[in-house]
C-alpha cells in the first residue's frame, strides 16, 4: 500500500464522491475536497493542499478537461474516472491512468500509485 495521500475529488454525483471518499478513506488517504462542477474543480486546485485527484470525465453535462488540464500544468496527479463508454482523452492526456464505473476499492490503489508514478512525484 502506498503511503496516505490528501487528494481531492471531482464527481458531479454525490452517492459516488461519497463511495469514493469512503474506499479513499479505508485505504488510509485523506478526502481534502470534493468538486462537483468544473469551475468548483478549478478554484479548489487554485486552493492546492492535495497530493492527487480523481476527476470524473463528465461533470453536469460538461467536459472535465479544464480541470484535467490545471492539474497537468501545475504538475499534480491525478486519474481520470469515467462510466465506461469512453471517448478518447485529448492527446496531452492520453497517457493519464482510468477508472472505469463501477468503482472497486481493489482498482484504486494501483491507479493512484500509477498517477504518482507517472507524474514524477515519486514520494
Amino acid at each position: 500500500m502506498s503511503v496516505g495521500r490528501a487528494i481531492l475529488i471531482v464527481e458531479d454525483e454525490p452517492l459516488i464522491a461519497m463511495m469514493l471518499e469512503d474506499f479513499l478513506e479505508s485505504m488510509g488517504h485523506r478526502v481534502v475536497g470534493i468538486a462537483e462542477t468544473v469551475a468548483e474543480g478549478l478554484a479548489r486546485i487554485e486552493e492546492g493542499g492535495f497530493d492527487v485527484a480523481i476527476v470524473d470525465v463528465h461533470l453536469g453535462g460538461h467536459k472535465a478537461w479544464p480541470v484535467a488540464d490545471a492539474l497537468a500544468a501545475r504538475s499534480i496527479p491525478f486519474i481520470l474516472a469515467t462510466g465506461g463508454h469512453i471517448e478518447q482523452p485529448p492527446p496531452e492526456h492520453c497517457g493519464v491512468p482510468i477508472l472505469g464505473k463501477p468503482f472497486t476499492i481493489d482498482a484504486i490503489e494501483p491507479l493512484l500509485d500509477q498517477a504518482w508514478a507517472q507524474s514524477g512525484s515519486g514520494r
